[in-house]
Parts: structure tokens; C-alpha cells; sequence
């Protein structure tokens, strides 16, 4: 359960903020109602704002209720800041609303947008996080790969504060790669 909490924060959170925006964002594309909203008096930017947000707010729901079933149900204590870890969490939400955004400028179907978020995001951040395999354990270019997901970061992130009770001055090399 101490290993099992932080994977799934980061693999949640990952699923929802990049893959859900992603997806809508291509389907506006798609359907062609995204050149009616540009051409709206409504900036482009405020139209993308209002897209992600309802999956941050989402993704904040998804946290609190893993970290509430986490503590009364698998009885994994928050040893350390929960502000801490939620404003880690909001930052790790922030990096994968990015790389939603990032997948549907780059992307024109809906199923590319799923496909890419499922193999580039999902499943190095199961196998090379550190949640499924220690990262220590991993060859050196499997380890050099890892640096670049940042569930990885976000994971650490999360062990260290959650389960070990460290601050800030403990994570804070792991909260420059996020940010």
C-alpha cells in the first residue's frame, strides 16, 4: 500500500489531465466547433483555460478522495505537510494539463490523441516511474528515460512527503524538474 498510493495518484492524475484534455480538445477540432470558438469575441487562450480547468478541478476531487480511501481504508498515514503534498499535487496536475495541450495541438483525431497519451505518458509512468520497478534496479538508458516522465518526479515527490514525512528542503530538486 506504501508504494501502491503514490503510483496511483500520479498514474490517476495522469490519465485524467492529459488524456481527457487531449481528447477534447481534438474533438472541438474535429467537429469543427473549435474555429467557431477562436472566432468568438472570447480570446484563444481563455478558450483553451476553460477546457482544462474542469479537469483540474476534477483531478483536485480525484486527490482528495485517494488520499481520504488511502488513509481509512489501506491505512496509509500522511506523515508529512498535506498542504505540501497538495500543492505538489496541483503542480504535477498543471505539468499534465500541459502535456494534454501539448498532444492535441500536435494531434488531429481523437483516436491519435488517446494513442499518444496511452503509449508516449501511460505506460512509461508505469514501467519507469518507479511505481511498478525500482528505477535503481533499471539499466542506465532505461534509468536516462526516466528523467524525462514526470511521473517519476511526481512519484518520488509523493513517497517522500506522504509516507516519510520530509519537506521541502527534501523535494526540492524534484520541484524544479516539475515546475
Amino acid at each position: 500500500a506504501y508504494n501502491f498510493v503514490p503510483g496511483v495518484m500520479a498514474m490517476v492524475l495522469l490519465l485524467v489531465c492529459t488524456m481527457m484534455t487531449a481528447i477534447t480538445i481534438v474533438r472541438e477540432k474535429e467537429t469543427g466547433t473549435m474555429e467557431i470558438l477562436l472566432v468568438s469575441p472570447v480570446k484563444p487562450i481563455m478558450v483553451v483555460i476553460a477546457k482544462a480547468i474542469p479537469y483540474l478541478l476534477l483531478s483536485t476531487i480525484n486527490i482528495f478522495s485517494i488520499l481520504i480511501l488511502s488513509v481509512f481504508v489501506l491505512e496509509v498515514p500522511i506523515n508529512g505537510s498535506i498542504t505540501l503534498l497538495l500543492g505538489v499535487s496541483i503542480l504535477f496536475i498543471l505539468v499534465s494539463l500541459a502535456l494534454g495541450l501539448l498532444i492535441s495541438a500536435a494531434t488531429e483525431t481523437q483516436q491519435t490523441a488517446m494513442f499518444i497519451s496511452l503509449i508516449a505518458l501511460f505506460l512509461p509512468t508505469v514501467m519507469l516511474s518507479g511505481f511498478m520497478f525500482p528505477v535503481e534496479n533499471m539499466p542506465t538508458r532505461l534509468r536516462v528515460v526516466s528523467n524525462i516522465i514526470p511521473a517519476k518526479w511526481y512519484y518520488y515527490i509523493v513517497k517522500s512527503v506522504m509516507i516519510k514525512g520530509l519537506g521541502v528542503s527534501a523535494i526540492w530538486k524534484e520541484l524544479l524538474v516539475l515546475t
